[in-house]
């Protein structure tokens, strides 16, 4: 029993040296790949150093934006930013405007603005109102984004203040507590703001802020 003890140790042995020859080599590997992994990081950081480096070509710019349905300007030259509206939309200041043609109620109309990530148009300044007025059909009426809980108590779809400075109705307009939902449209006095039934289908004016890129 004695002299068959010897040859254990020695088993023993081998297995260890197995063991730290598959780490060692598990540890070369994982240094290899990760000397790989560094070098590719490399090359792709310099490929793309060298093509931003270079003026980017603003009709390419252009023709690529257009590809994905948008309409931009150059925002700023040295920065590189362009503010960007969707095809079809029109840009104003910091804003882009939509113009339906579907007549629909107010609810209805301002369901429709939400689908596209808008809501109806609120006018804030002289500016905004010309702005809006020149590109409308001075024979159609359309719905803004201005309602009423009766009693002269307005209130703008996107929850920003009703400026009292900044309204644009009709001369003896608002004319009814029942009449909660404001259109903008154009009398022999030119445009102006009207109260009508919220039920009422009108045309309307979308509004959301521009897409910087």
């Amino acid at each position: 029993m004695d002299a068959d003890s010897p040859p254990a140790p020695q088993k023993k042995t081998r297995t260890h040296e197995s063991c730290h020859r598959f780490s060692k080599l598990l540890l070369i590997s994982f240094i290899i790949f990760l000397l790989l992994l560094k070098m590719l990081f490399s090359v792709a950081l310099i490929t793309l150093s060298k093509k931003y480096s270079q003026p980017l070509d603003e009709k390419e710019i252009i023709r690529e934006l257009n590809y994905i349905e948008l309409e931009c300007t150059k925002q700023h030259s040295l920065l590189k930013v362009w503010s960007c509206c969707l095809n079809d939309w029109k840009p104003f200041s910091s804003h882009c405007y939509f113009i339906s043609t579907d007549a629909a109620s107010w609810r209805e109309s301002e369901e429709k603005c939400s689908s596209m990530g808008a809501h109806l148009m609120v006018i804030h300044s002289q500016e905004e109102q010309d702005f809006i007025t020149k590109i409308l059909d001075p024979d159609a009426a359309y719905f803004i984004g201005l309602s009423g809980a009766g009693h002269q108590q307005w209130r703008w779809v996107d929850q920003t203040p009703y400026n009292e400075s900044a309204m644009f109705w009709h001369p003896g307009e608002p004319s009814s507590d029942n009449e909660k939902c404001v259109i903008v449209n154009h009398r022999d006095s030119g445009w102006g703001w009207n109260d009508v039934p919220c039920s009422g289908k009108q045309e309307s004016v979308c509004q959301m802020k521009k897409i910087y890129l």
